[in-house]
């Protein structure tokens, strides 16, 4: 009957003693495949080095985990995970089978009852064998993981070794800025740091002391994902969360492998170091960025090349020589320079495809005289000031010109230097026998021929003097052959206009007046 002095124990069978042996000398390899479990026909089974079977044996399957204890390199740890849906019976002995079929080991335990599902309850029951090898070097430790069971602290500590194992580790709450006690909280980095908060370690005077830890009440102890050999590795990474000093920096294990946890001294480098920070960031050298398009008007970084592609110097140079030339939004921000043989007709791009603001510049080189055109496209004008708004701009050797886009079916003509005749200055309008010209300091002259109907003749200026007409003079225009020189007087003169009478005409060669005849009215006027 089992009570408090019986004994439970694992043994290697005679068979098991004498595979391991001709293991440990041939080299030969030695692979455990399955567990067997039993109820020994209700009896205390004691394990007997002889037995090639157990007494009573009830299941059969393949191991779920076979390892080598992590504290002890000559003990093999077996185990097998037996589901809800077996049982119905005592397991009072334990059995090891190898890969060939054979009993290599054999162990009693306490009885325990596995229950089925039909009878209320279900139960996963996980029966594990250690035992004692003199050297698990040969001892081949695989499973087949198709067909065994994982219990969940299997599959826990699976998931914590390969998430060890990895080079960059969860964060640490601050990094140490000098050499500290590793006892109880502190401040470090100007945060004070609670308990079960993680530290990176990095200035002891002893070097292998250095590494992550786990805040204490008096000692502290390593993090349990850097508190083995094979935890740290050369490159491990960590981020550091606050600090005075190192928040949301870096840092990276620079020691060389091998490591040997607790005697190698762990060196740690900044790898954020000369980094500018995300929050109002200092560029230092030449900092490149992304060029955006050309007109994007965003919160993108400006490049020198958006700057010079879209307002600042020339983008380029382009020498235009063909007769005719289209140009598009692309050409916008370049010299413009109009050459060759021949006159050219350049046409801007529509005012609406590119945007208010946009600019580009003509320069005339033909080195022989010629008369190039600048045209807006479709309905869009060019303002050349004083309210003059006109379709095309001609322009011939030396003269330079930069169209600035309203934005709106318009260019703007600015730093020109074209012809005087072209200059708002000296804008002119010819049309039939009248005409005016406008002259440098606001000065107007007008001009024109009014019928008379007798002797009398209106006439109307083209455009209104502004303040004063200052001088108006007539020439003769008679039907009389050359022979009569016609004399008018003026009345009723205002800036709009005036009235000439006709009074009379003097015969060449003769010192007679003759009387008024009908006769046409040249005229100029000169005012502001």
């Amino acid at each position: 009957m089992t009570d408090q002095t019986s004994q439970f124990f694992a043994i290697l069978t005679a068979v098991g003693e004498a595979k391991q042996a001709n293991a440990n000398a041939l080299g030969v390899p030695w692979t455990f495949a399955q567990m067997g479990v039993g109820d020994a026909n209700g009896t205390e089974p004691t394990p007997l080095r002889e037995q090639t079977k157990l007494i009573n044996e009830r299941r059969r399957a393949p191991l779920n985990q076979v390892k080598v204890d992590p504290k002890n390199p000559n003990m093999i740890i077996a185990e097998q995970v037996i589901p809800p849906d077996v049982g119905g019976w005592w397991i009072r002995e334990i059995g090891l089978y190898d890969a060939a079929g054979d009993l290599v080991a054999v162990a009693n335990c306490a009885p325990s009852f596995k229950p089925l599902l039909t009878q209320g309850t279900g139960k996963t029951q996980i029966v594990r064998l250690n035992i004692i090898v003199t050297s698990a070097a040969n001892v081949q430790l695989k499973i087949d993981p198709a067909v065994v069971l994982a219990t969940r602290e299997y599959v826990d500590g699976s998931i914590d070794a390969a998430i060890n194992k990895q080079d960059i580790k969860q964060s640490v709450l601050v990094a140490t800025t000098g050499p500290i006690n590793l006892l109880g909280v502190q401040t470090i980095d100007g945060i004070a740091v609670p308990l079960d908060a993680r530290v990176l370690v990095k200035h002891q005077s002893a070097g292998g002391d250095n590494g992550i830890y786990l805040v204490r009440p008096e000692a502290w102890v390593r993090a349990s994902d850097a508190d083995t050999g094979g935890d740290i590795t050369p490159g491990m990474l960590v981020v550091v969360e606050q600090g005075v000093l190192n928040a949301d920096t870096l840092w990276v294990l620079t020691s060389d492998a091998p490591i040997v946890l607790g005697s190698t001294m762990l060196a740690f480098r900044n790898i954020t170091d000369g980094f500018a920070t995300l929050v109002s960031p200092t560029f230092s050298g030449d900092p490149k960025a992304p060029t955006p398009l050309q007109f994007d008007r965003d919160k993108s970084v400006a490049t020198t090349e958006f700057v010079g592609d879209a307002l600042g110097s020339y983008r380029g140079v382009d020498i235009v020589t063909a007769p005719a030339k289209v140009l598009t939004k692309a050409n916008i921000g370049y010299l413009m320079v109009l050459s060759g043989n021949g006159s050219i007709a350049v046409t801007l791009p529509p005012a609406s495809s590119v945007p208010a603001g946009a600019s580009v510049s003509f320069f005339v080189d033909h080195g022989y005289f010629a008369v190039d055109s600048i045209n807006a496209a479709s309905t869009d004008i060019i303002n050349v000031g004083y309210g003059a708004f006109v379709p095309s701009l001609s322009v011939s050797n030396g003269d330079f010109v930069t169209l600035v886009n309203t934005g709106v079916s318009a260019w703007f003509a600015t730093n020109r230097s074209v012809r005087m005749d072209q200059a708002s200055e000296f804008r002119v309008s010819r049309s039939g026998t009248s005409g005016y010209r406008y002259l440098p300091g606001g000065m107007i002259e007008q001009w024109g021929i009014s019928a008379a109907t007798t002797d009398v003749a209106n006439v109307t200026f083209p455009i209104q003097f502004k303040e004063r007409v200052a001088n108006i003079l007539t020439n003769d225009n008679t039907a009389a052959g050359g022979t009569v020189m016609t004399m008018f007087q003026f009345s009723g003169l205002s800036l709009t206009g005036f009235t000439a009478q006709n009074i009379g005409a003097l015969v060449r060669g003769s010192t007679g007046v003759a009387a008024p005849v009908s006769s046409h009215c040249p005229w100029w006027a000169l005012g502001w």
